[in-house]
């Protein structure tokens, strides 16, 4: 799956077009590596998204490409640090 379509489908982030303006703004790596909006997301893929001063790491540990709200939150886990 797309990561901006990932970002979407999970609820990290609310319209697509941010998804893919936040990616495309370096502000995503997956694996450690910085991501464009194109990368294919993974089962086990690890996600560092940063929100302004906020870092939130991200294991994805199952896909759906519709997602309702109970599964899009079990589907990852996420753990979220201040840049301070």
């Amino acid at each position: 799956m797309r990561l901006d379509k990932y970002l979407k489908v999970s609820r990290l982030v609310k319209r697509r077009t941010l998804a893919k303006e936040i990616s495309e703004q370096g502000r995503v790596t997956v694996n450690g590596n910085v991501a464009k909006a194109g990368t294919d997301i993974k089962e086990n893929d690890e996600l560092i998204i940063r929100f302004g001063q906020k870092l939130v790491t991200v294991k994805v540990t199952g896909l759906s490409d519709h997602a309702t709200k109970a599964v899009s939150y079990t589907h990852l886990r996420a753990h979220e640090t201040s840049l301070h």
